[in-house]
């Protein structure tokens, strides 16, 4: 970067968003403005208190701003008790996303950053060959279906203003105050219950939250970013048994482990209504970035067994 850029980050105290702003924070050629519905907890930063809605003017905060980074959403759950999911997902996702989007065009911001997921591209491989960012998109649930919305949208936006715009689809993120199933898997491997997961010898793609706070920095002004997608990941891929094994180890444990075929897995599943749980856990979700890393002349920084550590000691200190 060779002069200040003003940056606009929204979702700054989420999982991704906070540590992405105390990241930029580090960087003196980055002015940083927060959005968040909580009030500021970031020194040297302008922060902006607001719930965004499909009609929040934000109009005076984008004006003359050179870049947006969008990490608000609302967030993929395996049980969504909403009475209309996909209406939910869409008034988050994609309504807010667009509106937006939109101002931010009309105010002259150069570059636009969407966080949206490898989920629009389906939930698992097929045929054994790993997903690329050429090959066409199959959002399968509600949250896939509002962020592939909101990229379609994007796109056009982008083709219709000018403005260039950066979509970025990430796997499962983890790392330091990790929520969720990831969250719920370092708890689960502390306490050493018997897991039927040692024959499963299947390949998932992961991201570490720093490697994709490394790459959100270099779509900030990278030319080759302008109006890409990207896929994400560690650039290294881990069955489940491996995971369990490094999470444990991570908390001072030993993963136990049993040898159930995966077809009975599979079976289980079915028959308690935990197909997609097991699928997940048995099925392969493998990314090739090689497309990311030559156009960005990048490589992830991280390695998956310090950020899983790190991951772990955190939760555990708690």
């Amino acid at each position: 970067m060779s002069k200040q850029l003003s940056v606009v980050v929204t979702g700054a105290h989420g999982f991704v968003g906070s540590a992405l702003c105390e990241h930029l924070l580090q960087n003196d050629h980055i002015a940083l403005t927060t959005l968040s519905r909580r009030q500021s907890g970031f020194q040297q930063a302008y922060h902006v208190q607001t719930d965004l809605s499909a009609d929040t003017d934000l109009s005076a905060v984008l004006h003359s701003k050179d870049v947006v980074i969008h990490t608000a959403a609302r967030v993929h759950m395996m049980q969504d008790n909403a009475a209309d999911p996909l209406a939910e997902f869409r008034l988050m996702n994609t309504q807010v996303t667009l509106n937006l989007a939109q101002q931010a065009a009309t105010q002259g911001v150069r570059r636009f950053i969407f966080l949206s997921s490898i989920k629009v591209m389906g939930e698992a491989n097929l045929g054994g060959k790993p997903f690329r960012a050429d090959q066409a998109a199959c959002p399968s649930d509600p949250y896939a279906q509002s962020k592939y919305e909101a990229e379609q949208g994007l796109l056009q936006i982008s083709k219709d203003s000018g403005m260039e715009v950066v979509i970025i689809r990430p796997p499962l993120i983890y790392g330091q105050g990790v929520k969720a199933n990831f969250q719920k898997l370092i708890r689960l491997m502390q306490k050493q219950i018997p897991l039927p997961f040692k024959a499963v010898n299947n390949s998932r793609s992961l991201l570490a939250l720093p490697n994709l706070i490394s790459l959100i920095e270099r779509c900030i002004d990278h030319p080759a970013a302008a109006n890409q997608i990207f896929l994400a990941s560690d650039n290294h891929d881990l069955s489940t048994a491996d995971l369990m094994a490094m999470i444990a180890s991570a908390g001072g444990k030993k993963a136990w482990l049993l040898p159930f075929p995966p077809a009975l897995l599979h079976g289980i599943g079915r028959l308690l209504g935990k197909k997609a749980a097991i699928d997940r856990l048995c099925g392969d979700l493998r990314i090739d970035i090689s497309p990311t890393m030559e156009l960005l002349q990048w490589q992830p920084p991280f390695k998956p067994q310090v950020v899983i550590h790190q991951a772990v000691v955190a939760e555990l200190s708690k």
